[in-house]
């Protein structure tokens, strides 16, 4: 597609790369089979023969866990007539699925294992040629599940995508414990947005919104609590903040607010929770003041907002992931996470912190997301800005490759739609096993 060049510039992208069905289209194939995609989360898959059923772009695919302990990603579509073969949102005890329009029945690692009445297709019918087509390359890197078609990032592996990223995804499961087998997907929360995917992606590492699109949010909090609460740092004067945004390659960013939350206690300045007063006094009693304390900062979100494109991005200790389902209407999903092998009451705190946003700050980015698509349809106005800091001289660049600019700079849009142009652009080497 070379005229994705004219699309997208330094410093602007044409509307129609939101809103033109073509474009989408060819989206699923180059963006959403072309690179790694985020599916699951070990956790959810834990035991064998357990499954959960996903979006791969707009592919349905069924994540699912062999006896053997071996992750498939198997195309949920019938090899007979098409129909959807497993129609549950997540299961176990499960080494078959059946689907319900003919009965044919397929092993939990896609081979075909019966078909009623085979007699009629004649003796030499072969079953194997019926199995369920495989995304052919699965990887897991501590606990997150990626799959791709593309054969050569699936031999370069998800390290190799991950680049930089990967250092800061330790970084969220250090702030979690440390022990990645030990971090939960303990519930969801899901927002169907009339908006393209893209609207969505874009605010994922945008530290220039928080003053204005929040600011009943932070309205409210200051005149109910006073100063030195959640957020308060993003009110006014934010590039000159400790805190940060970066590029870390292959279309992955990340925007730092631990220096600003974590400046003395992050827990301190959440707002009020449900039981948080019984909890502390319990907790310290318990296990002593230092090591509820370390709990305490534990149980509040971790200060960071890891974007690992296309879909897959950490706000606090929760995961969004987003699906796009047509050219104006996506899947945004919330997914909340507790820890083994700590005081339940943590959990108990993580979750009522885990609720603050989505409750308190999510509806407003999603007015805005559906505002800006909205927006886009006007034919008079071509052009989407990307341009805040662009070629300024706060931008730095260190010896991997990683570039850090100020908060509220545009640096995520523009690196992440470097990497969609390179993807749209690439030759289609996608294939299914």
């Amino acid at each position: 597609m070379k005229e994705l060049d004219n699309l997208v510039q330094a410093g602007r992208v044409h509307r129609t790369v939101y809103t033109d069905e073509n474009i989408f289209s060819v989206e699923q194939q180059k963006v959403f089979s072309e690179t790694w995609v985020y599916l699951a989360h070990a956790s959810e898959i834990k035991e064998p023969n357990s499954f959960v059923a996903r979006k791969m772009g707009q592919r349905s695919v069924i994540v699912t866990r062999d006896k053997e302990n071996k992750i498939h990603a198997l195309l949920n579509r019938c090899t007979h007539r098409g129909a959807t073969v497993c129609r549950e949102k997540k299961g176990d005890k499960t080494p078959f699925f059946t689907c319900p329009y003919h009965g044919w029945t397929f092993r939990n690692t896609g081979e075909c294992a019966a078909i009623p009445h085979q007699d009629a297709y004649g003796e030499g019918l072969d079953k194997q040629q019926f199995n369920l087509k495989k995304v052919p390359f699965v990887s897991e890197y501590r606990g997150f599940i990626f799959a791709t078609l593309n054969p050569e990032k699936g031999r370069k592996g998800i390290k190799e995508h991950l680049k930089s990223a990967a250092g800061r995804l330790d970084e969220w499961i250090d702030h979690n414990g440390g022990d990645h087998r030990a971090i939960r997907i303990s519930g969801a929360q899901q927002y169907t947005v009339h908006a393209n995917w893209k609207c969505l992606y874009d605010n994922a590492g945008d530290g220039y919104h928080p003053e204005f699109s929040h600011q009943s949010l932070l309205k409210m909090t200051q005149e109910r609590y006073g100063s030195g609460m959640d957020l308060d740092y993003f009110s006014g004067g934010i590039d000159s903040t400790p805190m940060y945004s970066q590029s870390l390659g292959n279309g992955h960013s990340f925007l730092d607010q631990r220096p600003c939350m974590y400046e003395n206690s992050a827990f301190e300045r959440q707002r009020p929770q449900p039981g948080r007063e019984a909890i502390v006094e319990q907790l310290t009693k318990e296990v002593g003041e230092q090591k509820a304390k370390a709990y305490f900062e534990m149980a509040t979100g971790a200060g960071m907002n890891l974007n690992i494109f296309p879909n897959l991005l950490f706000i606090g200790n929760q995961m969004q992931v987003i699906t796009p389902l047509s050219v104006g209407l996506s899947d945004m999903t919330w997914y909340s996470t507790t820890v083994d092998n700590v005081p339940t009451v943590v959990n108990t705190l993580r979750i009522r912190t885990q609720e603050d946003f989505t409750a308190f700050g999510e509806p407003d980015d999603t007015a805005n997301f559906e505002a800006c698509f909205k927006g886009m349809q006007e034919r008079e106005i071509d052009w989407i800005d990307i341009s805040r800091h662009l070629g300024r001289a706060e931008d730095s660049t260190d010896d991997s490759g990683v570039v850090t600019s100020v908060i509220s700079s545009d640096i995520h849009m523009r690196t992440y739609y470097e990497e969609w142009k390179k993807l749209m652009q690439s030759n289609d080497a996608s294939r299914l096993g």
